[in-house]
């Protein structure tokens, strides 16, 4: 199986190959790898730097803004805090979360984010690397809108309060006592609708490929990976596709920043024109605060 490339300018600009490469990552494959995005090697690299930073801190350092503490997922999450796949052992990485705040929520989903005293300056690249990297996943939004059939602006609407979440991954070396149900990061399909990836340039991720063979993914710095979820699947009823992935780990240490972008709160998913045909309601928010409660060991847990 091969992944394919896409410029996001030149499918912004309508050229014919890449929209043919887009829809064959959208509708066939369920990943993409992307140039052209607008955000540079400089900013990748900045925010690497300041997640590279914070993660080789000492535990109890960084336990001072552990998520566990928390009735949502913003913070730190140490080893085996999540576990994405219910047959297999929590994962081993560590993670951080931000998300998209809204003031005076009572939704876990907006909830305030937990900020590290350190390193210096880590809220300020995070948060403006989280910003510019949203309105990259919007662009592939309308890009999909318009192979999949919709109107360009079908998504813009349903976007203005996103339950955005960035991720610092950091995957440490494969534990010599890892067996066959430990991961980096099992296998799972995301739960929501774009995820944007950047990374180190480490190898480790591998996609789950129409043949069932596991397919590694290497991408050159400041090309992003771009994966879609099962909410987006099931709201467009099937023609976008979610494909399995994990990071089973290496030798190598590995680091990678996941945007996890999704609608508002209240956006009704179910599959375009369902809700008009049947009066289903699937809300947005509903399905990724289930899928948290059944991953976060923490939130498994009730604490």
């Amino acid at each position: 199986m091969k992944i394919p490339h896409i410029d996001l300018s030149a499918v912004m600009r309508g050229e014919e190959e890449a929209l043919s490469a887009l829809r064959a990552g959208v509708l066939e494959v369920g990943f993409l790898t992307v140039s052209g995005t607008g955000l540079s090697q400089a900013e990748i690299d900045h925010v690497l730097s300041a997640y590279r930073g914070f993660f080789k801190q000492p535990e109890p350092v960084k336990a001072q803004v552990d998520m566990a503490r928390t009735g949502a997922n913003r913070g730190w999450g140490g080893p085996k805090s999540e576990q994405v796949d219910p047959k297999a052992n929590p994962d081993y990485k560590e993670v951080f979360d931000c998300g998209y705040e809204v003031t005076g929520s009572e939704l876990s989903v907006y909830a305030p984010n937990l900020w590290p005293a350190a390193p210096e300056g880590f809220e300020a690249a995070v948060t403006a690397y989280r910003d510019k990297a949203m309105g990259v996943a919007m662009e592939i939004l309308r890009a999909i809108a318009r192979v999949i059939g919709e109107d360009d602006s079908y998504f813009a609407d349903k976007f203005d309060r996103p339950m955005a979440l960035l991720r610092g991954n950091f995957y440490p070396q494969r534990p010599s006592w890892a067996g066959d149900k430990d991961f980096g990061i099992a296998a799972h399909t995301d739960y929501g609708c774009v995820t944007l990836l950047a990374t180190d340039g480490v190898p480790g991720l591998e996609v789950l490929g129409l043949d069932g063979t596991w397919v590694p993914v290497t991408v050159e710095p400041g090309v992003f990976v771009v994966n879609f979820g099962e909410m987006l699947e099931m709201w467009t009823g099937g023609r976008v596709r979610a494909t399995l992935h994990r990071v089973k780990g290496s030798a190598e240490e590995r680091l990678s920043v996941p945007l996890f972008f999704n609608p508002n709160y209240e956006t009704n998913v179910a599959p375009i024109g369902a809700g008009l045909k049947s009066c289903e309601v699937i809300r947005a928010g509903d399905h990724l605060t289930k899928r948290f409660a059944e991953t976060y060991v923490h939130l498994q847990n009730g604490s």
